[in-house]
């Protein structure tokens, strides 16, 4: 069964508090996902990062301006154990 995101919030520095469609949650350093010059509004403006939603059709972390990650990039990241 593919894992898709109902919650996600966002915490200090570029942490995300991720809850999953088959109940599971964990706290991912997404940091490392944000290179390029896509990303480089979510790496250095901490309003713009916790602007994150979840957009119910995608059911992944959006954020304004069609940036995303996808469901399967974060269930991939390990649980970095602490508060968001």
């Amino acid at each position: 069964m593919e894992k898709h995101i109902v919650g996600a919030t966002a915490g200090r520095d570029r942490l995300i508090h991720v809850r999953f469609s088959d109940l599971t949650t964990k706290v991912v350093d997404v940091a490392p996902l944000l290179s390029g010059p896509a990303f480089a509004i979510l790496r250095d403006d901490d309003r713009a990062f916790r602007a994150l939603h979840v957009d119910p059709v995608l059911r992944t972390v959006c954020w304004p301006g069609e940036l995303d990650l996808a469901p399967e990039t974060l269930a991939a990241l390990p649980d970095v154990g602490v508060s968001a």
